[in-house]
């Protein structure tokens, strides 16, 4: 029987979505049995006063978990992040109340013989609440005591080669799509990218030394399956520099009927006839494509990558050979300015093995963040302070139009001499001869 009364929370298990609560209960529940025989490392009732803190803070409209300050695993500033009720005579199962970062593999591919292992390690050892996964990426375990922090990280690093992820003012860790091993859309090796920077940045992934965190994330194609462009520091989004490839008898196909767009996958409902003028041609955001009711043709210098017409007729239209990826900066949810979009650094790029360019542009922008940013200062805040240009001064990179977001309002420019070659000076000089007499 449960131990704390719940109407408010009891409430959220009403609607037509599956509820934590629920969740939450279902656990309390098992471990009041425990049919298992389970010798619980914390106390048995956490999943009971967690819902009774919950409760609590729902009636006084506040929350009940303090500043959990410096804890963690030895030799690591990152992973853990402290939690710890105000209330620990009241709710003695979540006096301590950790949250553990567990570091994803790419792509998140399990075996079900590993899942079923995190999940014995964290109902012996923690409150048995998962959260598969964090926005970041990380498998998250939540709710532990401070003792059993060491006894999961030994049992993660020698018995699953499993590494804790990243918290706090660090590198936190890197996401990708499941690419090239499943998508045909994927312009490059994500997996091996992401596994890549993570083993090798693995200093600035556990040891915080930056003004704030940082993100990687890895996009095989624009469709942006891990959302880089809106959550990461450093997108690497999959993208081609040549021509779309068209297959003409496949575009008729989806025009008389054969084929169903979206690959059969219609957003749940008939349509009706496909459409290919209304549907796809008139949806295109850059009117790069025209259909003159035989044949589809596409303007690639004007395409955009939006992805919607490869999404709508995949057996149709596919992405070029020329692949690489583009690189884009600064992105983030509100902190301390609003949500921003990544801004694009580099067009293209080939992403390949041993990916050196990628680091030589990401230790320049750290070199650069570290020196100018601010406490708490993302790298986008940073940009949005001292300017783009300086983004691209750190990088080494020279200025593109492509990465011009939107027109300039201030009328004024102001160079620098070593940005105007053939002797400024004496031109200036032969101007003023001319026409300041």
């Amino acid at each position: 029987m449960a131990k704390h009364k719940t109407p408010m929370l009891d409430k959220l298990e009403s609607g037509p979505w599956p509820s934590f609560v629920s969740d939450i209960k279902q656990e309390a529940a098992a471990r009041a049995k425990n049919e298992k025989g389970i010798d619980y490392q914390i106390p048995a009732d956490c999943p009971d006063d967690l819902l009774g803190v919950l409760e609590l803070s729902y009636e006084e409209g506040e929350t009940h978990w303090k500043h959990g300050g410096i804890v963690g695993v030895f030799g690591y500033g990152g992973g853990v992040i402290g939690r710890y009720c105000d209330q620990p005579e009241k709710f003695p199962g979540v006096a301590h109340f950790h949250t553990m970062r567990i570091n994803q593999p790419s792509g998140k591919y399990y075996t079900t013989k590993y899942l079923r292992e995190l999940c014995a390690i964290w109902e012996l050892r923690g409150s048995g609440l998962t959260n598969m996964h964090g926005s970041t990426g990380d498998i998250v375990f939540l709710g532990t005591t401070t003792p059993q922090l060491e006894e999961v990280f030994y049992e993660l690093t020698h018995n699953l080669n499993t590494d804790l992820g990243g918290s706090g003012s660090n590198l936190r860790t890197p996401a990708c799509c499941l690419g090239q091993s499943r998508c045909e859309f994927a312009c490059y090796d994500t997996q091996t990218a992401c596994t890549t920077l993570t083993k090798d940045y693995q200093d600035e992934l556990h040891r915080p030394a930056f003004p704030y965190k940082f993100k990687f994330k890895f996009d095989g194609c624009p469709n942006g399956c891990v959302a880089s462009i809106a959550r990461s520091d450093f997108s690497v989004i999959g993208t081609w520099r040549d021509k779309i490839r068209i297959d003409h008898k496949a575009v008729a196909a989806y025009v008389g009927g054969e084929l169903a767009p979206n690959a059969g996958a219609y957003a749940g409902r008939d349509w009706g006839k496909f459409d290919i003028q209304k549907e796809v041609v008139d949806r295109c955001p850059s009117d790069c494509m025209s259909w003159d009711g035989k044949k589809l043709t596409i303007n690639d210098k004007e395409c955009v990558r939006c992805m919607h017409c490869l999404n709508v007729m995949p057996r149709a239209l596919r992405i070029g050979n020329d692949r690489g990826a583009s690189i884009l900066c600064g992105a983030k949810a509100p902190i301390l300015d609003g949500a921003q979009m990544a801004s694009l650094l580099i067009p293209f790029i080939k992403v390949q093995e041993p990916f050196d360019e990628l680091k030589e542009l990401i230790e320049g922008i750290w070199d650069w963040w570290m020196e100018e940013g601010k406490n708490r200062e993302r790298l986008g805040e940073l940009m949005k302070r001292q300017g783009f240009q300086r983004l691209l001064e750190a990088t080494g990179v020279k200025a593109d139009a492509r990465m011009v977001s939107e027109p300039r309002t201030n009328p004024y420019i102001f160079w620098k001499a070593e940005d105007v070659p053939g002797g400024w000076e004496r031109d200036i000089n032969e101007f003023r001869k001319r026409h300041l007499r």
